[in-house]
């Protein structure tokens, strides 16, 4: 693992410590495009489709979304940082994601992308109108790459409790009393996608998005393979960028596996649990703190038994920060926290589950006896 010797004195990287020794070996993958056709400055929003708009409402007040468009068929929910929207929900015969939209900087972005895809830009049919992108990445998701034409204002959020910590006493003869409340939403932070196309999906987000890796993982005794998962970030130069926008893993299937929302800190994602526990909303894992990407971490299910994640104080890389190398394993997930669960981990058996291992066994893709015994190691390593 590299370093940077400031005055003499050695300076851990970001990734000291985290990840094997060696860091990248030689000829692995690099973790970036030498040239993308564009590069994105985050994600906009996720779509999904649900069959109860009403029940999806309820849910997303709960869990700290505010709304910002409703219709009888499109819900739009948002947090309370300006920006774009966080989510829209479609009513539809049943319960799905369609896929993620990406942000561009700049409306010239569209153009470029359209000519290297052989796609069009046409209007967004999104509140506030903008410039539409429609692509399909090699995993069978629709993406989207959007320039919004209008952003939506900010909101009042909550606000970070202050701390008393050692000899910095920032609060006297007053008390600590968090509201029973939802916590509120700020941001969309990412989404987790489970793909059988691993490693050409992971290309075309890096070639066609201009995406950089922040994390590698790969599996016990199968390093020479190649990673089979990736935390991957947008590349917006020395601006340091959330740790990762998207994430990705081989596995049996291609699915959503959860999506994650910013909050104030602690205080808000415990107070905010409590608030959707009394309602009966199932707690996936948490509370605890990860170890790739630093996040304080909350994982609920909605009644559609989609994963949303609250997090809090996430890592923020600049461009100059190279990949991680790590193996894939359970206990690398946390640095405290409860142990995580079956649930968490989809290591529950069901019927789908097993017609898509035997699937993507039968298949053309990157799934084969070896490396599902592998990701079954890992998932009780």
């Amino acid at each position: 693992m590299s370093e940077t010797h400031v005055k003499g004195a050695s300076v851990k990287t970001a990734h000291q410590d985290l990840h094997s020794e060696q860091g990248a070996l030689r000829g692995e993958h690099p973790g970036r495009a030498r040239n993308p056709v564009i590069k994105v400055a985050d994600l906009a929003w996720l779509e999904f489709e649900k069959p109860d708009l009403d029940r999806a409402e309820v849910f997303a007040r709960d869990f700290g979304f505010q709304i910002s468009a409703r219709t009888e068929h499109e819900l739009w929910l948002r947090g309370t940082f300006a920006g774009s929207p966080c989510m829209v929900i479609r009513r539809g015969r049943t319960s799905r994601f369609i896929g993620p939209a990406f942000r561009t900087a700049e409306r010239s972005d569209l153009d470029r992308l359209a000519r290297a895809t052989g796609m069009t830009v046409r209007d967004a049919d999104v509140p506030g109108g903008g410039g539409v992108v429609d692509l399909l990445d090699p995993s069978g998701f629709p993406v989207r790459v959007v320039h919004c034409g209008e952003e939506l204002p900010e909101l009042p959020g909550q606000q970070p409790l202050p701390l008393n910590t050692g000899t910095a006493r920032r609060r006297a003869n007053a008390t600590q009393r968090p509201p029973r409340e939802p916590s509120r939403i700020q941001r969309l932070g990412h989404v987790v996608l489970e793909t059988r196309v691993f490693a050409r999906a992971l290309d075309w987000y890096l070639d066609t998005l201009g995406m950089i890796v922040s994390d590698f993982l790969f599996l016990d005794g199968q390093r020479d393979r190649g990673p089979t998962m990736a935390f991957i970030r947008c590349d917006q130069g020395s601006v340091p960028a959330d740790h990762h926008t998207l994430a990705m893993h081989l596995g049996p299937g291609t699915d959503y596996v959860h999506s994650a929302y910013q909050v104030t800190d602690l205080d808000s994602i415990a107070a905010g649990g409590e608030y959707l526990a009394e309602r009966g909303y199932q707690r996936s894992w948490g509370i605890g703190r990860h170890i790739l990407g630093s996040q304080l971490f909350d994982y609920w299910r909605d009644p559609d038994r989609f994963m949303l994640e609250h997090f809090a104080d996430g890592d923020l890389f600049s461009c100059d920060v190279e990949p991680g190398w790590a193996p894939m394993s359970t206990s690398g997930l946390a640095q405290w926290g409860p142990p995580a669960t079956r649930d968490f981990l989809g290591a529950s058996p069901s019927p789908q589950r097993v017609r898509d291992v035997v699937q993507a066994l039968r298949g053309e893709n990157e799934m084969d006896l070896a490396r599902l015994l592998g990701l079954m190691k890992a998932m009780n390593s």
